[in-house]
């Protein structure tokens, strides 16, 4: 089954692997920093907050969910263990030390500019070489990119309320 589906791939499937697997790897600690952030994150707006962290968490597991399939699909193996996320990853992991809310939304914003520049790169990669690999990707940038605006619009939103109160 897998040699049919890496028979359409016009590429080192096995870099395609690799390159899957770190995007693997960014999507658990993806999950991992919005799903602890929304538990420990306090200030202003924390119930906005914590609501859009929640649902960024889910999103995140379910490309988690599609990139493992497609890895399978091409005959590979996912990334295994949580201490291979973290010696792969491309775009690392913010734990939430400090607990502020713009914190918090500072380093889920850096995560998702992150993401946009590896899966765009991922498109480049597999516009003509994995069409399916491709349409996968174009679905998770998409998510990525609304992830960016809400948690900026909440920031904005933040400082003009900060701002008010002065």
């Amino acid at each position: 089954m897998a040699e049919i589906g890496r028979s359409i791939v016009k590429m080192d499937v096995d870099e395609l692997l690799n390159l899957l697997n770190k995007a693997l790897a960014d999507e658990w600690l993806a999950y991992y920093q919005y799903w602890i952030g929304a538990k420990v994150v306090k200030g202003p707006m924390k119930d906005a907050v914590i609501a859009e962290l929640t649902l960024h968490a889910t999103e995140e597991l379910s490309h988690a969910e599609l990139i493992a399939t497609r890895i399978v699909q091409l005959g590979g193996i996912p990334v295994l263990s949580p201490e291979e996320w973290l010696k792969i990853t491309n775009c690392g992991y913010d734990a939430p030390v400090d607990d502020y809310v713009e914190i918090i939304l500072d380093q889920n914003i850096k995560g998702e500019q992150c993401a946009i520049r590896t899966y765009s790169t991922l498109l480049d990669i597999t516009r003509v070489a994995d069409p399916i690999t491709y349409n996968i990707i174009l679905q998770i940038i998409t998510d990525e990119v609304e992830h960016e605006e809400d948690l900026a619009a909440l920031k904005e939103d933040l400082e003009l309320m900060l701002m008010r109160r002065k």
